[in-house]
């Protein structure tokens, strides 16, 4: 197994600072560790010259910044002309990293959810008249604008048009050239006000439970048993869930996302980690 991290910026030989803990810790456990060019990746550079520090033959996991689908799907032909392959193939990365990829499988457990192709007004409407009224909140395939709460994230009501349109020309505009996929529109829910979960499953299996980097010091006692099944049916191989208890008691996932681009809690050891993204049956 060969731990893959972004190369530093300036020291393009070495691990980026912030994933260098990671890095370590992986070469303590006997780990082979190599650095990739992230953002010549992002750039749509050459993509075989951002892997070129990798050595060839093996199974791949990334530890990294964010990739776009089409991103990851550069990465992972590259490598595999050296004959690496990555645990999570580029189809299982999209699936796990864009909301249409896993709402259906956890429809019963997460907010009624309806999104968009592309950033055409009609389409939102569309997905408006699908919710029908009641408030919702705003994203995109990948990332919400949730520190922009009420300019570019909550509607009050989608049945009005032109007050949840103004919300959705302003999260695309802040969203700029990240906007990914469409609008989605989920209802919203009124949750306790607790801290959420952060879980990391490998195979179907949840590996470790950890705080959200939002709130590191505090890991609320996530119940499991509702989106267990769920999650295992998607046959994913390495995911994040996150959890939020509901007001009426019930924990909703609030996000799926591939773990290889989850950011780690700084509660969280960089061993636990590591050993927890690395286990096979």
């Amino acid at each position: 197994m060969i731990l893959l991290v972004p190369a530093d910026a300036l020291r393009p030989r070495r691990p980026d600072e912030h994933f260098a803990p990671e890095a370590a810790a992986a070469r303590e456990s006997g780990l082979d560790v190599a650095v990739i060019d992230h953002d010549a990746l992002a750039r749509g550079d050459d993509p075989a010259a951002a892997v070129a520090r990798v050595p060839s033959g093996g199974t791949a996991v990334y530890r990294g910044w964010m990739l776009h689908s089409p991103q990851y799907a550069a990465l992972a032909s590259a490598l595999a002309a050296r004959d690496v392959v990555l645990r999570t193939s580029a189809d299982q990365y999209r699936r796990a990293h864009e909301l249409p990829g896993w709402y259906d499988a956890l429809a019963a457990v997460t907010p009624e959810s309806a999104w968009t192709t592309g950033d055409d007004r009609d389409a939102f409407e569309h997905a408006c008249d699908t919710l029908r009224s009641g408030a919702a909140v705003l994203r995109d395939y990948t990332k919400s604008m949730k520190h922009y709460w009420h300019e570019a994230a909550y509607i009050p009501d989608i049945s009005d048009r032109e007050a949840a349109w103004r919300v959705a020309s302003r999260f695309r505009e802040l969203r700029g050239d990240d906007f990914t996929g469409g609008f989605v529109l989920r209802r919203f829910e009124t949750f306790t006000g607790g801290a959420e979960a952060r879980t990391w499953w490998v195979d179907g299996v949840c590996r470790l439970v950890t705080a959200h980097p939002d709130t590191p010091d505090t890991v609320p006692p996530a119940d499991l048993h509702e989106v267990t099944p769920l999650v295992t049916a998607l046959g994913l191989p390495f995911v994040t869930v996150d959890l939020a208890q509901r007001d009426d008691g019930r924990w909703r996932v609030i996000e799926l996302g591939d773990a290889q681009v989850s950011d780690r809690p700084t509660t969280t050891s960089p061993g636990e980690l590591i050993a927890a993204a690395v286990h096979s049956e």
